[in-house]
């Protein structure tokens, strides 16, 4: 694995008014994690700079400013997508939702490599990440664990120090892991907790050895159509052709 793995850390300073990381043992009313989890990390990472040809290895989240919640009610639905397009006003559903409210964080990553490519050595994507964090460039707009709550990136500066609280957590929702057919298998890391202010996301585990590494073997695929979607994708491929013909 180290042969793959670059050993600079690239840095990105993100910061927002809110957050929402958000519990999965609690389905309901939603309920944040008290700090960023590696899913979210790697997903800001994804925003600023996504290629195929490698994979964002998180080593450490810093947590800049002391933990604060809000409580706020959002409209949600009761239904999820099918073979026909939901109408909102017959599903609408307020919800509270236990959110983080002026948060800041530094998160350390480098880049992963499944294999070496002389032609794409792991030194142009860490010097694409640093240009694009300079100039603010992102492939999409990077959010805060929901899509609502987006958020600023910038380099960080020597001024940027973490807390120095220790918040224990416990059990803590990882990352989510695709085998060879594509099937999800969610992973959780055990004993986790926030030390002098850093989550260590290279070195948490569970019982079953290091997640860090498992996730770089993850497939990312898709997992097999359903019958029902690809009804859906049917449907929808004829109301395109349906429109364009109309044109």
């Amino acid at each position: 694995m180290a042969a793959n793995l670059d050993e600079n850390i690239l840095a990105v300073k993100v910061t927002g008014d809110f957050a929402c990381f958000t519990r999965p043992d609690l389905k309901v009313e939603r309920m944040t994690y008290p700090c960023m989890t590696q899913s979210a990390a790697r997903g800001i990472l994804d925003c600023i700079l996504w290629k195929p040809e490698f994979k964002w290895y998180v080593r450490r989240i810093k947590v800049l400013r002391s933990i604060a919640f809000a409580s706020i009610k959002r409209n949600e639905i009761n239904a999820k997508q099918g073979l026909f397009p939901i109408y909102v006003e017959e599903h609408r559903a307020q919800r509270s939702s236990i959110v983080l409210r002026d948060v800041a964080y530094i998160i350390e990553a480098s880049i992963w490599q499944d294999s070496y490519d002389a032609k794409n050595p792991l030194k142009k994507y860490a010097e694409m990440f640093r240009r694009r964090v300079r100039q603010g460039q992102c492939f999409r707009q990077p959010f805060l664990g929901m899509r609502e709550f987006s958020c600023q990136f910038m380099e960080p500066t020597e001024s940027d120090r973490p807390i120095e609280d220790t918040i224990p957590i416990g059990s803590m929702f990882f990352d989510m892991y695709y085998g060879a057919e594509g099937k999800p298998q969610p992973l959780f890391a055990q004993d986790v907790a926030v030390r002098a202010g850093i989550l260590d996301c290279e070195h948490a585990c569970n019982a079953n050895g290091s997640l860090i590494e498992k996730i770089m073997t993850s497939s990312h695929l898709r997992p097999p159509l359903s019958d029902g979607v690809r009804e859906l994708l049917a449907f929808y491929a004829a109301q395109e052709e349906e429109i364009a013909h109309a044109q």
